[in-house]
């Protein structure tokens, strides 16, 4: 059985957990003060997810030469070991003005993963 030491992030008590597992199977957890500590466990294990933020190119901002870039995220956690993947797709967005984004727009529909978008992080004119 393989151990693992982690800090739970699913409330503000960020609970230490002793994690058991082998072959992404879960053990046992040890240390959580609630249920959502096992769960938190039991997902970092199997399938670790994480919200992704980073920056897309805008071309032509304001008329100028020099590019600026828009803030993006994920609207759910994609799969860790997809990160690599979002972030090559990342790279090679381009946005052209003219620009008339709004926070929370979808820039790409179904990332990663089925249901799962890159969207705008601020408003954008």
């Amino acid at each position: 059985m393989n151990t693992k030491i982690m800090t739970c992030v699913t409330c503000p008590v960020g609970c230490e957990l002793t994690v058991g597992y082998e072959d992404k199977k879960l053990i046992s957890v040890e240390g959580n003060e609630c249920k959502r500590g096992i769960k938190y466990a039991s997902d970092e294990i199997t399938n670790p997810r994480r919200t992704l933020t980073s920056t897309v190119a805008l071309i032509n901002y304001l008329g100028g030469e020099k590019t600026k870039f828009l803030p993006v995220k994920t609207d759910r956690p994609i799969s860790k070991d997809k990160i690599f993947e979002a972030m090559n797709i990342i790279n090679k967005i381009k946005i052209n003005a003219p620009f008339n984004i709004k926070m929370g727009d979808i820039l790409y529909s179904d990332f990663t993963e089925p249901n799962i978008n890159l969207v705008a992080g601020r408003d954008i004119e």
